[in-house]
């Protein structure tokens, strides 16, 4: 299993030999509503479009995970796998290929990886985006993402789980509180799911934001902060940081096949 890093929520995981892009932001500006004055995130260098994609993968309708200027560039030939928000950008950009994942639905890529969609983010009052289970199915390696950390009890059932990419550290804006949890929900789903790898996303990578909205954002916790958390709770999982464009092949215990 290889992974590769692209900033903020953005991954190319190598996997079952399919190279699934997840949540591309790749190029151009991200602004949500095209409202630069209010919160406008950009990078110094625009990643490469990776090529061979087999799969783009969505979690959920907003810019920072379905980017339209991304969107637009890629190959609409690609297969996509969307949670039902997302997938309303990429029809509306004419890709020919989409699938709908609802919460509890999978999805197989040819014959070699399985995904499965469970209750995300809340995004308002009625709607609750996706977080994804991938499975390699020749080796039984799994690979659990959810980038707002935002985590349904029911993966319980499911574990353990070998990889996991959530935020770990908290994201706070005054009143609201945090609205990018890791930290303790971090903890929580580590004691849950027993993972090998955890990684970080959503706070990282080589970009930076400027906006009204910056002034009252703070970071609450580190990476360091996190492994004592799990070394304090008798947890071995290893977190790895990654750093922007880093490919990292992991080091995963197998599974026996039907475990």
């Amino acid at each position: 299993m290889l992974l590769t890093y692209l900033d903020s929520n953005s991954w190319l995981i190598e996997i079952g030999g399919q190279r699934i892009l997840l949540d591309p932001w790749l190029v151009d500006t991200l602004t949500f509503g095209n409202q630069d004055w209010f919160f406008k995130g950009y990078r110094t260098q625009d990643h490469p479009i990776p090529e061979n994609v087999d799969l783009i993968l969505l979690s959920q309708g907003l810019e920072d995970h379905a980017h339209p200027p991304t969107l637009k560039q890629l190959d609409h030939n690609i297969p996509v796998v969307a949670s039902p928000n997302a997938a309303k950008i990429v029809q509306q950009l004419g890709y020919t290929q989409i699938t709908v994942l609802t919460h509890g639905e999978t999805f197989t890529l040819n014959t070699s990886v399985e995904i499965k969609a469970f209750p995300g983010s809340p995004i308002g009052p009625t709607l609750v985006e996706n977080g994804y289970l991938l499975k390699e199915l020749a080796s039984n390696l799994t690979i659990y993402y959810e980038p707002h950390g935002y985590h349904s009890p029911s993966l319980k059932a499911v574990a353990p789980i070998d990889v996991v990419i959530t935020p770990l550290v908290d994201l706070t804006l005054p009143i609201v509180g945090p609205f990018i949890r890791g930290g303790k929900n971090a903890l929580e789903l580590a004691q849950w799911l027993q993972p090998q790898v955890m990684l970080p996303t959503a706070a990282g990578g080589d970009v930076k934001f400027i906006g009204f909205l910056t002034k009252f954002l703070q970071t609450k916790g580190s990476i360091e902060e996190f492994r004592s958390l799990l070394a304090k709770n008798n947890l071995s999982t290893q977190v790895i940081e990654p750093k922007s464009g880093d490919r990292i092949e992991l080091q995963l215990q197998k599974k026996g096949v039907g475990v």
